[in-house]
């Protein structure tokens, strides 16, 4: 598998939230990423694939809810986000494709 693969395994989707507009606001993108993966992994492959400086990134891990579907309980999956900090002058256009 090639490196630029590897890294859109890493690197789910842009999180687009009323909280994550703020944080690009402050210089910041959110991204959702595969939940074993590590700030290194996360900065090499932001990086790589938009051509950008990452300052640094901070990650958090959401416990997914139990719901209940046709009268059984279930589990949604845990869910871990990216906060990623851009050096000054870089940015990122989340609102078009990869």
């Amino acid at each position: 598998m090639s490196a630029k693969a590897e890294h859109y395994d890493v690197i789910r989707k842009p999180v687009i939230t009323e909280k994550s507009t703020m944080a690009s606001e402050a210089g910041a993108v959110v991204f959702e990423v595969h939940i074993d993966s590590t700030k290194p992994q996360i900065k090499e492959a932001v990086e790589e694939l938009f051509g950008v400086k990452v300052k640094a990134v901070n990650t958090t891990i959401t416990k997914g809810k139990v719901k209940r579907f046709r009268g059984q309980l279930g589990k949604r999956k845990d869910v871990k986000k990216a906060y990623v900090t851009l050096e000054e002058g870089n940015t990122i256009d989340i609102s078009t494709g990869l």
